[in-house]
């Protein structure tokens, strides 16, 4: 049995993985802001804002895992975001994490085989229209994977996973009807909607010993939209 922290828990891919984890026999601890939780087998939620400090005493004296889920997806013209707009982002997205990372460095450390997992997206590496605001906050993101996969190897490993469009509660106002959920699926090389459960499999697996000699990468698990033209 290992130890995970989940930031973001409560909901969409945050969610799907803790319940991943659980049913693997590990031990779960899980946090939720907007969206309360209740504790279940193998997994013990707490509340947390991220954008506000707290001390996190619920962090395990020895913790194998860390993976970071919050996010946003703010689609305008450049034109019309505000400057706060993108502070506010970066706030969640990278500070964030960065004071979570900071907090529960000290339980990785003492773990025999310690991973890390965070989260870009698809619009870093290929530029799409009305990203701008998303791309900021996840470009940095990935920069942070690579310069803490350097800094923390060869104790904890640090990779980020990078997708495209998922079916999340967070995605809901860009799926909203058939013909948009269709129009999506359709802009991917496999054509449909990632889901919860694709994305956290792969987060798993990251975290898993199956992945022990993977650190500092970003995989891009889009259908195929990064790196296909279908």
């Amino acid at each position: 049995m290992k130890n995970y922290l989940i930031i973001g828990a409560s909901s969409g891919i945050g969610k799907a993985l803790a319940e991943e984890l659980a049913s693997q026999g590990n031990n779960v601890i899980g946090t939720f802001n907007s969206t309360q939780s209740s504790d279940t087998e193998n997994i013990k939620f707490h509340e947390l804002n991220v954008m506000e400090e707290q001390e996190l005493d619920f962090i395990p004296e020895v913790l194998d895992g860390l993976v970071y889920c919050p996010g946003s997806i703010n689609l305008k013209p450049f034109k019309r975001i505000s400057t706060e707009a993108f502070q506010e982002d970066f706030n969640l997205q990278v500070l964030g994490a960065i004071k979570i990372i900071k907090q529960a460095l000290p339980s990785l450390q003492k773990s025999e085989a310690a991973s890390i997992v965070l989260f870009s997206t698809v619009a870093v590496q290929s530029g799409f229209n009305f990203h701008t605001q998303v791309a900021v906050s996840k470009g940095a993101i990935e920069g942070l994977t690579k310069s803490l996969a350097a800094e923390f190897a060869p104790k904890i490993r640090v990779n980020a996973v990078a997708p495209s469009l998922t079916d999340t509660p967070l995605a809901a106002r860009l799926l909203s009807t058939d013909e948009k959920r269709e129009a999506n699926a359709q802009r991917h090389p496999l054509k449909r909607i990632g889901t919860a459960e694709d994305i956290a499999q792969t987060a798993s697996f990251l975290l898993s010993d199956k992945a022990s000699w993977i650190t500092g990468q970003i995989l891009h698990v889009d259908g195929g939209k990064s790196s296909v033209v279908g």
